[in-house]
């Protein structure tokens, strides 16, 4: 059978490169790989929705009370497929994924293709407070990165395919073809040329037409804008774009606190334990915080905040609009913990979704205080609760332009584009410059692992260590003779330069050629001179494993040497010189920009 596959597969290749151009294969790849993202949407929301409605008419959904149990059933439910099928410890999605393009050539797991088609609707459908939209991103890159292998697609190439694999996702849920290209350019550093720029709008095309295909014109969001922008308001989308900003400041703290906090719980059962108690705890508080949110959401945009807050111990004073302000600003706070929390016990899931929920809340309530102010003031509350979700995530996903035009797209028109764009750049503006790195790139740059709209920097993140260390290098032992040394090993060199080890291996140093030129031809000193009398310190040294390749580059301009030696855990590893450093750089750039 395999063999009978393998001749198949010649065969279509064979065929392939006869017939068909590489660029005319890359869209129709790009076409396919928008089909694929978009059932992986579709596949997950609709298992999700199937859990979710099988608890809501069952027995077990009959009370608030059973809040409690839920999350814990579902991330339950997680942990057992992790631990004996996937076998595997969970990466955040994206984070994932853009660590593949940065270290591991657009290679992804295959078991990738489905994980996630499982454990986040798990997550998401018993109760977890985190979204949908990352999954269906890491589905699609995965199912991209395997089909790129399958026909033998080089790296560069699969890296567009993958973020083809996003915008199709993303487009199929929110079948907002224009904010999906933007955002595969904004998150995944992609130079947006006409090279990349049609395989995207082909694959985003494809995505939104098989939402429409398996959903018919069904949108997230059944809102139309009835009420225009008016220019006297403009002062308040500026206090939004504020209140945006500090609320995505905090939902990035928020996110890495407590992420520390489950981090002296080494045991998976313990954190789901602890992390499904909380969950349960704050859903019965605040019942929204359930699952994505989209409910939430759109009871705000038809102004039925009762229904948009469900059934809560509060609800004797729902009757006060301060009392309804007062649980929206609890929902402000505790979904960027509910969501943490999910995540850190154990389970599944994105934080598109739960940004926009934070930000519809906080665009409500923020309009709402301004209505009940007492000044006279009057502003569109449903209008706010749009630009307080374009506000979270320009200042949450560092994407302004994606917030924008994906709010425009649900809305149907860009009648608040010009408070789209006021609300959102403030956002980003304060954020970025409070908080360097989002929650997807953080770790990432901290390992030097990120790559960047910076193509020197994106370079130096691809190439790695082992591309440029050299072992050709004669060693010496301080207990050698000097003449030891002129017999073995500088004879014997091709290399002006000599590392010091002992015994174990161990860095000691480095003997220049020049620090023994003047004694080369004393024969008097070779018996009785040592290696360690010529022996000095290395300008400074490269630590394989821990030091980037923007490290690297660094350490040869601060020290001005041409040669650094390379130590992992003390023992000496080879040489890196600068020149094959430079040339390895030049032929990454031209790959790169090609």
């Amino acid at each position: 059978m395999p063999i009978q596959r393998n001749n198949i597969l010649k065969s279509i290749y064979k065929w392939r490169y006869k017939h068909i151009s590489q660029k005319t294969f890359i869209y129709i790849l790009s076409v396919i790989v928008g089909l694929l993202a978009g059932l992986a949407s579709v596949t997950l929301k609709n298992i999700t929705y199937f859990i979710e409605a099988s608890l809501e008419k069952g027995i077990i959904f009959s009370s608030n009370q059973l809040y409690f149990i839920l999350p814990i059933i579902g991330l339950t439910l997680v942990y057992l497929y992790v631990k004996y099928i996937h076998k595997e410890k969970l990466k955040h999605a994206v984070s994932s994924i853009l660590f593949s393009l940065s270290r591991n050539k657009a290679n992804i797991d295959a078991k990738q293709m489905y994980t996630q088609l499982i454990i986040a609707p798990l997550t998401v459908g018993f109760g977890g407070s985190v979204g949908l939209l990352g999954p269906a991103v890491a589905t699609g890159a995965a199912l991209s990165s395997n089909l790129g292998k399958l026909f033998h697609i080089n790296s560069k190439t699969r890296s567009l395919l993958i973020a083809c694999a996003s915008a199709g996702a993303i487009s199929s849920i929110f079948q907002s073809p224009i904010a999906a290209i933007i955002f595969a350019v904004e998150v995944f550093s992609l130079d947006l040329t006409m090279i990349s720029m049609l395989p995207l709008l082909l694959a985003s095309i494809s995505g939104v037409l098989t939402s429409y295909f398996f959903m018919g014109n069904e949108n997230l969001f059944n809102f139309t804008i009835t009420e225009p922008f008016e220019v006297k308001d403009t002062l308040f989308y500026i206090l939004l774009g504020v209140g945006t900003a500090v609320a995505s400041i905090y939902f990035t703290k928020m996110y890495f606190g407590i992420i520390n906090l489950f981090k002296p719980l080494k045991s998976p059962k313990y954190r789901l334990l602890v992390g499904g108690l909380a969950i349960g705890i704050m859903l019965y508080t605040i019942p929204p915080l359930y699952g994505e949110g989209f409910s939430f959401i759109n009871d705000l945009l038809i102004g039925d905040h009762i229904k948009a807050l469900g059934k809560t111990p509060f609800d004797a004073y729902i009757g006060n609009i301060w009392v309804v302000i007062a649980l929206l600003i609890g929902i402000t706070i505790f979904k960027a913990v509910a969501m943490t929390t999910t995540l850190a016990a154990g389970g599944a899931g994105g934080i598109f979704i739960p940004t926009m929920v934070m930000g519809s809340a906080l665009g409500n309530v923020v309009a709402k205080l301004i209505n009940n102010s007492g000044l006279g003031f009057s502003v569109s509350e449903s209008n706010f609760t749009l630009i307080g979700m374009a506000g979270l995530i320009a200042g949450v996903q560092h994407a302004p332009l994606t917030a924008i035009f994906l709010i425009a797209e649900i809305t149907g028109g860009y009648a608040l584009f010009v408070p789209l764009m006021i609300t959102a750049s403030i956002s980003y503006i304060i954020t970025k410059n409070t908080v360097d790195y989002t929650i997807y790139t953080r770790e990432l740059a901290e390992s030097g692992d990120l790559l960047t709209h910076n193509k020197d920097h994106a370079v130096l993140t691809i190439m790695n260590i082992d591309m440029v260390i050299e072992t050709n290098f004669k060693i010496v032992h301080p207990d050698m003779t000097l003449g030891e040394m002129l017999h073995d090993s500088v004879a014997k060199s091709t290399r002006n330069i000599f590392p010091v080890v002992d015994v174990n291996h161990m860095f000691l140093g480095i003997i220049l050629l020049d620090d023994i030129r003047e004694f080369m031809f004393d024969t008097k000193l070779y018996n009785t001179t040592k290696v360690e009398t010529f022996t000095h310190k290395a300008p400074d040294h490269i630590y394989y494993g821990l030091d980037s390749m923007q490290i690297v580059m660094q350490k040869f301009q601060d020290s001005g040497a041409w040669n650094l030696p390379v130590v992992k855990n003390g023992k000496y590893m080879g040489f890196v010189s600068k020149s094959k450093l430079l040339t390895a750089y030049r032929r990454e750039l031209i790959k790169f920009t090609k």
